[in-house]
C-alpha cells in the first residue's frame, strides 16, 4: 500500500488524495508527529526532507512536492489518466494548477490564519478578510475564462486541471467567498463535488476544521507554528499584515522552511 503522509487541511494533500481515489490506488494516510511545533522527525522528513506535506513512501520510492507526486502517480498508475491527451491542453492545466498552488493558496492560507488562527481582530481583521474577497474574486474569474464552455477544466473529462481546483474553492465557499452558485464555475464545483473522491476528500477537511477551536490557544502559547514560507509570506505583508508577521516572529509561533539536515 502506498503511504502518503498528509494533513487534511492542506489542499496540496487534498489534490494528491483526489488524484489517487480517481485512479483507485489505496493510500495509508499519516499525518506526521510534531509538524505544527516545527519538530517532525523520522520517515516522514526522510522522505521530505522539507518537512511538509504531502510526502509519499510507495515500497522504495520517496517522493514529496504534490506536483510531483501527481507525476509519479500518472506514471505509474495511468488509467485513468488525469493529464489530457496533447501538449496544449496539458501545458494549460499545469498553469491552472501553479496559481491555485501560488496566487489562490496564499489566500486561503492567510484567511485560516484570521478564522482559525486568530491572529487578528476587529477592523484589521475586517480589512484583510475584505481584500481577501476581492483577491478571490479576480481568481474566480480568472478560473472561469479557463474553463468557458466546457464542463471540466480538463474539457471533456475530469482530471488533472479540476483536482487541482476543487480544493482552493471548496476552501473559499468555507470563508464565505465561493462562487455563485448558478455560475458557471459555482456549476463546476457542483460537478466536481459529486465525484467520490473529491467527496470524500472535502469531507476529510471538513471534520478537521470542526477540530480547530483550541488551536488558537496553543498558538498563542508558541506551542505550534505556521509556515510562513515565499507566497503566503508575501501574501500577509501585502494584505495588511505586516504587524501579524512581527508578533507572530515575537512570540516565536511562525516559522520558514525547514532546513535540510
Amino acid at each position: 500500500m502506498v503511504i502518503l503522509y498528509e494533513h487534511p487541511l492542506s489542499p496540496y494533500a487534498q489534490k494528491v488524495k483526489i488524484a489517487a481515489r480517481e485512479k483507485n490506488v489505496d493510500l495509508d494516510l499519516r499525518t506526521p508527529e510534531g509538524i505544527g511545533a516545527g519538530g517532525a522527525q523520522g520517515e516522514f522528513v526522510e522522505a521530505n526532507p522539507r518537512a511538509e506535506v504531502p510526502a509519499l513512501i510507495d515500497g522504495d520510492v520517496r517522493v514529496f512536492d504534490s506536483t510531483i507526486i501527481l507525476e509519479y502517480l500518472e506514471d505509474k498508475f495511468p488509467s485513468p489518466a488525469m493529464l489530457p491527451a496533447t501538449p496544449a491542453a496539458r501545458a494549460k492545466v499545469r498553469m491552472i494548477e501553479d496559481v491555485c498552488d501560488t496566487h489562490y493558496e496564499a489566500i486561503n492560507w492567510g484567511l485560516g490564519e484570521i478564522a482559525w488562527f486568530r491572529r487578528a481582530s476587529g477592523d484589521k481583521a475586517a480589512e484583510i478578510q475584505k481584500r481577501a474577497s476581492g483577491q478571490t474574486a479576480k481568481l474566480q474569474s480568472w478560473l472561469t475564462k479557463q474553463l468557458g464552455p466546457n464542463d471540466w477544466f480538463n474539457d471533456r473529462a475530469f482530471g488533472w486541471g479540476d483536482l487541482s481546483v476543487a480544493p482552493y474553492v471548496n476552501a473559499s465557499v468555507g470563508f464565505g467567498n465561493g462562487p455563485d452558485e448558478g455560475s458557471p464555475l459555482g456549476k463546476w464545483l457542483a460537478r466536481a463535488n459529486e465525484r467520490p473522491s473529491v467527496a470524500r476528500t472535502a469531507l476529510e477537511t471538513r471534520d478537521s476544521i470542526a477540530g480547530m477551536e483550541q488551536i488558537a490557544n496553543i498558538l498563542d502559547q508558541g506551542l505550534f507554528k505556521r509556515e510562513y514560507r515565499d507566497h503566503r509570506l508575501e501574501w500577509m505583508m501585502k494584505t495588511g499584515g505586516p504587524e501579524i508577521v512581527l508578533e507572530g516572529l515575537k512570540k516565536n509561533n511562525i516559522r520558514f522552511s525547514h532546513e535540510f539536515e
